[in-house]
């Protein structure tokens, strides 16, 4: 009865093992991107727009620099697509010029020259 326990208990350890091992592990990397954002409406907008994607970990944009710091899951999200999703939400991202549609849902002080 001892050995067929043991052996139980043997087999068990080796398949928890073997699943912790399968399980592949989630990269997350950080980037910086060059923003066209203008005020506090501008960082609030991107930060919740990125923050609610999936595969951003966070996001936080340099009022100062107007640069967005992503940390994000490289298994999920790419950085282009991250600058995308900035594009979709009317920003510029580094070279991804904003969408028409999303520059179109900004409220006029956040266009572009909107703040002159």
């Amino acid at each position: 009865m001892k050995n067929y326990i043991t052996i139980l208990i043997s087999i068990l350890t080796l398949s928890f093992a073997n699943a912790q091992e399968s399980k592949p592990l989630r990269k997350v990397e950080t980037i910086e991107i060059q923003t066209s954002a203008q005020c506090e409406d501008c960082k609030e907008r991107i930060e919740n727009g990125l923050n609610y994607t999936k595969g951003v970990v966070f996001a936080e944009l340099n009022d100062d620099t107007k640069k967005v710091t992503v940390k994000y899951k490289t298994s999920v999200i790419s950085a282009q697509q991250i600058r995308q999703k900035i594009s979709e939400i009317g920003y510029s991202a580094d070279d991804v010029k904003a969408t028409e549609p999303g520059l179109n849902k900004l409220p006029a002080c956040c266009k572009p020259g909107g703040m002159e």
